[in-house]
């Protein structure tokens, strides 16, 4: 059975790139044991491709620029908030201006840490990593795809930031399936509405368009790639429905629903946001409370496909 915990899969294939090729190396900031880096600490025999950097963010994006530098391909592990957020000068300043080979990877995000609170809750890291120039942004649907994007990562040169999810949740994107940076995928045919969802929105995008069949005709998009993002994709996936909603675990400020409102600019299509509106996350009790607190639910997303559908 495929692994189904996105953290999980990102130390697990950290590990088995690690055994190919020892110029890989993964850097955590005192968190190896929830991001999963430590994994690689853990084998004995690729236990030196770790390296323990401590609660020092801006330190370890740093390190990691100096061995890109030198010919080594660094994975960056760190809670999403504290990854880019803590290091955000030196990302842009050392890393992104210079294109190095640098691979960040945002774990416990969105709301994913449900029992920290706000100040470990990443609502904004799509919007400010992807406005970086020369940055990758990679936000998964699932394991599956967390397998096929670090793979992908650790293939092809550049500055790259991977979303990952904390919680355990069940696979809906095929094992071995290509990864293709900038190419939404249809996971569901529709004629009447296009839901683009990231993240753990693909899923309920999907539970919402099983909660709609016989009334309304849903597409469910996947796009794991928020940049690049191919603007033609986006067009003729958009021109083949009567309006679009996106849906993300993410402010609806900046990150897919920007992307994809930026994509249609020039289309006459009504479209509607599913996300986090302009405030911060909270204290839960579990995972599904948050996100219920939130309005990032299935529910929310019938909601607005029946809303754009009645206007289109």
């Amino acid at each position: 059975m495929a692994e189904t915990n996105q953290r999980t899969a990102y130390g697990q294939t950290l590990v088995e790139l690690c055994h190919k090729n020892k110029d890989i190396v993964v850097l955590d900031a005192d968190l190896g044991a929830s991001t999963m880096g430590k994994m690689v600490e853990m084998d004995p025999e690729i236990a030196e491709q770790h390296i323990e950097m401590g609660i020092a963010e801006a330190n370890m994006i740093s390190t990691a620029g100096g061995l890109a530098r030198a010919g080594k391909i660094p994975f960056c592990s760190s809670f999403a908030v504290f990854a880019g957020g803590r290091a955000f000068d030196q990302i842009r300043q050392s890393i992104a201006i210079g294109k190095l080979n640098v691979k960040i990877c945002g774990s416990s995000a969105g709301c994913s840490d449900f029992g920290d609170g706000a100040t470990h809750q990443s609502v904004d890291d799509i919007a400010y990593m992807r406005v970086i120039p020369n940055m990758n942004v990679f936000v998964p649907a699932d394991a599956n795809e967390t397998v096929a994007v670090v793979k992908y990562m650790a293939e092809h040169e550049g500055p790259m930031y991977l979303r990952v999810n904390r919680n355990p949740y069940d696979n809906v994107t095929e094992e071995n399936a290509k990864f293709v940076p900038g190419e939404p995928v249809v996971l569901k045919e529709g004629t009447d509405v296009a839901v683009f969802a990231c993240g753990v929105m693909v899923t309920k995008a999907l539970e919402a368009a099983k909660a709609l069949e016989g009334k309304i005709s849903v597409k469910v998009v996947n796009v794991c790639s928020i940049k690049p993002l191919y603007r033609e994709s986006v067009v003729k996936i958009a021109n083949s429905v009567k309006g679009v909603v996106t849906a993300e675990e993410h402010s609806i400020i900046g990150g897919l629903g920007g992307a994809i409102a930026e994509a249609l600019r020039l289309e006459k299509k009504p479209i509607e946001f599913v996300g986090i509106r302009d405030r911060f996350g909270a204290s839960a009790h579990n995972y599904d409370d948050i996100l219920d607190y939130l309005g990032l639910t299935t529910e929310s997303i019938v909601k607005a496909v029946e809303e754009i559908n009645s206007k289109a």
